[in-house]
């Protein structure tokens, strides 16, 4: 199968993190970035599927300035086969301009399958993947836990609801974004990196559709208040019994 993976590079969400100057953006210095762990997902999934298959072609695709290089060849480390940077000088907020973006590039491609996370973990839109299908004209399964195409022809999808599930199909070419529990991204080997470094990663232009969508300001939330020790067993009942009423006005 001929499968494409939109790929993005988010900065690493276990940091403490700073507001720039502008007060529109995070503050990069010293950030570590890797690629967004539903993208992982994703990436991981499609190489499953062509291990199935018997083969096929993966192509990696990211938009945004040259520091995608770093993602999208650890995206190949896996054993993706190709990638292709379209280039920006930054990826902006709004979704609409970046799946105008992906689409010009998928479009034409001739893939049996495009993959999404469910969401970047930066920005949590979940809405550039479904906008691509749209615009491509194809059937979008969003937020999939289970994924099958052993027939090459139609996708098989499970999608987790609040205490069920659904089961869901639809014909190839289609577009479908990844949830938890496709598969965990396997971790890059020696070989693997060396063989990155020698495969193709292509450079483009990127197509933006207009931005109509932007960070008007940005801040962190206020900081927690300190926690207090009212006490030591059923003596302690009174007091946090007053202070829920007084304070917090919870009771």
């Amino acid at each position: 199968m001929k499968i494409a993976v939109a790929i993005k590079r988010v900065p690493d969400m276990d940091t403490r993190f700073k507001i720039a100057p502008s007060g529109t953006a995070v503050d990069e210095t010293g950030l570590k970035f890797d690629m967004s762990d539903f993208d992982g997902y994703a990436a991981e999934a499609a190489l499953q599927i062509n291990e199935k298959q018997g083969g096929g072609e993966i192509t990696a695709i990211s938009l945004g300035p040259d520091v995608v290089q770093e993602t999208l060849r650890k995206a190949l480390s896996m054993g993706l086969d190709k990638a292709v940077q379209l280039k920006a000088d930054a990826v902006p907020f709004d979704g609409y301009a970046i799946a105008e973006a992906l689409a010009a590039e998928l479009k034409g491609g001739s893939y049996d399958l495009i993959l999404f996370g469910r969401m970047a973990i930066d920005s949590s839109n979940q809405s550039v993947g479904p906008m691509v299908a749209e615009l491509l004209g194809l059937p979008c399964i969003s937020a999939v836990s289970q994924l099958d195409v052993s027939d090459g022809k139609t996708v098989k999808a499970r999608r987790e609801l609040e205490g069920a599930y659904e089961e869901v199909t639809c014909p190839l070419p289609a577009v479908v974004t990844i949830d938890e529990g496709v598969a965990r991204p396997r971790y890059p080997s020696l070989k693997g990196i060396m063989a990155a470094k020698k495969k193709p990663l292509e450079v483009k232009p990127a197509q933006l559709g207009p931005v109509t969508a932007t960070v008007a300001k940005m801040e962190l939330p206020p900081e927690r208040a300190a926690g207090r020790i009212l006490g030591e067993n059923a003596d302690a009942v009174p007091e946090l019994v007053r202070l829920l009423q007084t304070e917090a006005k919870v009771l």
